[in-house]
C-alpha cells in the first residue's frame, strides 16, 4: 500500500503524539426542531435526536477510546451517554463547559421572525463581519474559537498519541475544522454544514493538525430528519 505522503513543505502531525478527536454535534434538540435559538440554554434531545443518537451508537458499537468528553449541556451530554454504553469498556462521559455551543445571549428562546423584528441591527453587523459580531449580550464566532479552542488544547495536551471522543455543538465541530486547517478563510466557516450527530474527524499536534474527515452522516441514511442548521449562522436553528 501506498503511503500517503503531504504536499512538499507541509508536514502532518506525528501520531505517536498527536491527539485524533473524533468529533460530534449532538441530537436535535426540541428547540432545533421547534426553530428556536438555544445557544447555552440547556435544552434535552428530542424523540428524533434519541434516534440519531441511537444511529450513532449501533455504528460506533465496540470501538475504542481513550477517552469521551461532552459539553455539559443536556443535548450534547444525552447524545454522549446513549453513545457510550455501547463503546468498548463503557467509558464514562466527562462533561467539560469549554465545549459549549456559542452564547445566544438575547436570542435564545428566539425563531428567525423574532430576531429580524427585535434586533435588525444586529443582523445588518453579521452580515457585514459573521466573524467577529457578538450576539445581542453574548459570543461572537471569533470569541467561541478562543474558547473551545483553549479546550481542545486541553485535552490535545492530555491525551498525546490517543484517541478521544468529543460531543458538541455545529459552532464547536466548526472550530475545531479551524484548528484542523490553521485557520479558516473569512467567511468559509459559514459554508461548513453540520447535521446533527454527524462525525468530523481532526488530528492536532503541538504546531500543527490536519483534517480527516468532515460531516459524516451515514448512520442517519435511513432516518428522516438530520437537522443541520443550528445557532451560528444567522439562521433559523
Amino acid at each position: 500500500m501506498t503511503r500517503h505522503r503531504p504536499p512538499t513543505g507541509f508536514a502532518l502531525p506525528d501520531r505517536r503524539t498527536a491527539t485524533e478527536f473524533w468529533v460530534v454535534r449532538h441530537g436535535e434538540s426540541t428547540w432545533n426542531a421547534g426553530g428556536r435559538y438555544q445557544g447555552q440554554t440547556d435544552v434535552p434531545l428530542s424523540h428524533v435526536g434519541i434516534l440519531q443518537a441511537s444511529s450513532l451508537a449501533e455504528r460506533l458499537t465496540g470501538q475504542h477510546f481513550d477517552a469521551v468528553y461532552s459539553s455539559d449541556l443536556a443535548r450534547a451530554f444525552q447524545t454522549a451517554e446513549i453513545v457510550a454504553e455501547r463503546l468498548s469498556g463503557r467509558p464514562p462521559v466527562q462533561p467539560d463547559p469549554g465545549l459549549r455551543e456559542i452564547d445566544v445571549g438575547e436570542l435564545s428562546g428566539l425563531v428567525l421572525a423574532d430576531i429580524e423584528a427585535r434586533h435588525p441591527e444586529y443582523l445588518r453587523d453579521l452580515r457585514a463581519d459573521p466573524w467577529r459580531t457578538r450576539r445581542p449580550g453574548g459570543e461572537s464566532m471569533e470569541d467561541l474559537f478562543v474558547r473551545s479552542g483553549a479546550a481542545f488544547e486541553r485535552l490535545r495536551a492530555r491525551h498525546p498519541g490517543g484517541r478521544v471522543l468529543v460531543f458538541t455543538h455545529g459552532g464547536v465541530v466548526r472550530v475545531a475544522v479551524g484548528l484542523a486547517l490553521g485557520g479558516v478563510p473569512n467567511n468559509a466557516w459559514a459554508r461548513l454544514s453540520v447535521t446533527n450527530t454527524s462525525i468530523t474527524r481532526i488530528l492536532l499536534g503541538e504546531n500543527s493538525g490536519t483534517l480527516l474527515g468532515f460531516n459524516d452522516d451515514a448512520h442517519l441514511e435511513n432516518l428522516i430528519e438530520a437537522t443541520e442548521a443550528d445557532d451560528v449562522l444567522g439562521q433559523a436553528p
